[in-house]
């Protein structure tokens, strides 16, 4: 819990000037004015990896973490705190796990009630330690590998689902599509990043692929990052496989469609599983004739719904692509201040038990009822998408889709 004391108030000029230089900045709290005084602000640290290999998915899951803080405080703030604001205390992870860590050091040293975000696996293991240290409650924005919730940190909580479920999903939505089709997909080339994210996918893929018939050719890991992936190409090439499944980061999966396509290589399906560009608006604006057909089994939105809708073209109108990272983000803080309303209370513990006890369903996700066992919210799950005449449809699940699937993608020359 954290504890004010004089000496820190004194120093907090000192110690703002020496932090922001690390990457640590306090955004100010985000208010609209007012006469009377005001209840103290709650501090909310906003982590994220904004410089580094994967800095655009950072940028991203802060500028949706900042909307959602500029929605709580414009709607009246924490109202059983007195209206208390949201105030961000920003922090950049630097694309490194050890860097994140650190970060979390200064935020604690800051006074945050909470954390969100850490977007990559790794970054988020290592943060969500540091901050388990100190007992300060931290809500998962995207990182997707299991072991995240399955360390008994009572301090963690993710809202969306890991790779073990998408994974899981990812296998039955395709052989739900593939047998649809009259099962004309038979093997499978796996292309993965090296570190826990894309590992730890491949290697659920790998063992759930033959339970429906599909043979695992070839897995290739890659580094983060890689710049050419001729080579790679010249193996899925070589080796024919029906479908290629991607699982990486946006520049490196960028540059593996477009190698594919300029190569002529062109499989029955790009069937992703976590990709980290197919369900991104971005990708299909800049190379429309790479992305095209592409599937993806990810975490996206209910296009049904008229909130999420709204988000896209408010985040649009910035000048941004709405992306996972973004709405991810957005509703985390959201859920984050359903749970401070609950605990009524800026202590650490109070909003650890708040967040345990979740049952928000005020979110625009393709969820059921937030509900939290050993931290992973079990009522998360991800939906199928493709590239559809250069826009992003859902096409799995039938009460969510807006687009049928169109398999095996049409011959190209």
């Amino acid at each position: 819990m954290h504890r004010k004391n004089p000496s820190r108030l004194l120093n907090r000029r000192r110690f703002l000037a020496g932090s922001a230089a690390g990457g640590l900045a306090v955004a100010g709290t985000i208010a609209a004015p007012h006469i009377a005084r005001a209840a103290d602000p709650v501090k909310i640290g906003v982590l994220h990896p904004v410089t580094g290999f994967v800095a655009y998915s950072g940028a991203q899951s802060r500028a949706g973490a900042m909307m959602a803080l500029e929605d709580v405080n414009a709607a009246g703030g924490i109202k059983s705190m007195g209206g208390a604001k949201l105030e961000a205390v920003l922090a950049d992870a630097q694309s490194k796990p050890d860097v994140g860590a650190a970060e979390v050091e200064k935020l604690n040293e800051a006074g945050v009630a909470a954390i969100v975000g850490g977007y990559a696996s790794a970054i988020c293991l290592a943060t969500t330690q540091a901050a388990a240290k100190h007992n300060i409650p931290y809500i998962v924005d995207v990182g997707v590998a299991d072991q995240i919730v399955t360390r008994g940190l009572k301090n963690t909580f993710r809202f969306a689902p890991g790779y073990g479920i998408i994974a899981k999903t990812a296998v039955e939505a395709l052989n739900t599509i593939n047998t649809a089709a009259g099962k004309p997909v038979k093997s499978a080339m796996i292309v993965h990043e090296e570190s826990l994210f894309g590992t730890g996918t491949a290697g659920l893929l790998q063992k759930e692929l033959p339970k429906i018939g599909i043979e695992v050719m070839e897995i290739i890991k890659h580094a983060n990052p890689t710049r050419d992936f001729n080579n790679v190409v010249l193996r899925i090439k070589a080796q024919k496989p029906d479908i290629v499944i991607p699982a990486n980061y946006y520049e490196e999966y960028v540059l593996l469609a477009r190698t594919m396509l300029q190569q002529k290589v062109f499989p029955k399906a790009i069937y992703s599983v976590l990709g980290g560009a197919a369900s991104q608006y971005k990708f299909i604006k800049e190379f429309p004739d790479a992305a095209a057909y592409i599937m993806d089994c990810n975490h996206w939105y209910n296009p049904k719904q008229q909130a999420a809708l709204d988000l896209k073209k408010r985040t649009e109108d910035k000048g941004l692509f709405y992306t996972y990272e973004v709405f991810l983000n957005y509703e985390a803080v959201r859920l984050l201040a359903d749970a401070l309303e609950r605990a009524a209370s800026a202590d650490r513990a109070k909003i650890t038990d708040a967040l345990a006890a979740s049952t928000w369903s005020g979110h625009f996700m393709p969820y059921g009822p937030t509900k939290f066992e050993n931290g992973q919210n079990t009522g998360a799950r991800p939906i199928n998408t493709q590239v559809l005449d250069k826009d992003i449809k859902v096409i799995l699940p039938a009460e969510f889709a807006n687009a049928k699937a169109v398999f095996p993608a049409p011959a190209r020359g």
